[in-house]
C-alpha cells in the first residue's frame, strides 16, 4: 500500500481523526490521549500504531514521558493530492458553466425570435 493510501486509511477512523485533531494543539502521552475515550490504553496504543505506521505521528522519549508528536509534513502530501483533484473539479465546473451559458443563450435567442415573429 502506498503512503497516501495508508494515510487516508488511518484517518478513516473517527477516533484516530480526533486524536490527530487533538495533537495539532500539542504533543500528548498515550494516557493523555486516552482520557476522552471509553477504551483501554491498549486500544489507544493500537490506534496510535496505525497513525504511526502511516507516518502521521511519532513517539519520542522526553525524560519519563513518551509524548506522541504529529508529523505535519504528511499533510503536505495529502494537501497536494486534494488540490490536484480540486483543480480538476473546478475546471469541469467551468466547462459545465460555459455549456449552460451557451444553452441559455441559444434558448433566449430562440424565444426572442419566436416573440418577434408573432408580433409582426
Amino acid at each position: 500500500m502506498d503512503e497516501l493510501s495508508r494515510v487516508f486509511a488511518a484517518l478513516a477512523d473517527p477516533t484516530r481523526r480526533d486524536m490527530v485533531a487533538r495533537l495539532t494543539e500539542a504533543d500528548a502521552t498515550v494516557s493523555e490521549l486516552a482520557v476522552p475515550y471509553d477504551v483501554s490504553i491498549q486500544a489507544v496504543s493500537k490506534h496510535l500504531k496505525v497513525l504511526e505506521d502511516a507516518g502521521l505521528v511519532t513517539r519520542t522519549r522526553d525524560a519519563q514521558r513518551r509524548p506522541v508528536h504529529l508529523e505535519a509534513e504528511v499533510f503536505d502530501l495529502m494537501t497536494k493530492w486534494i488540490e490536484r483533484y480540486q483543480q480538476r473539479a473546478e475546471q469541469r465546473y467551468q466547462r459545465l458553466d460555459a455549456v449552460l451559458d451557451e444553452l441559455n443563450a441559444a434558448d433566449n435567442n430562440r424565444t426572442g425570435n419566436n416573440r418577434k415573429g408573432r408580433a409582426s
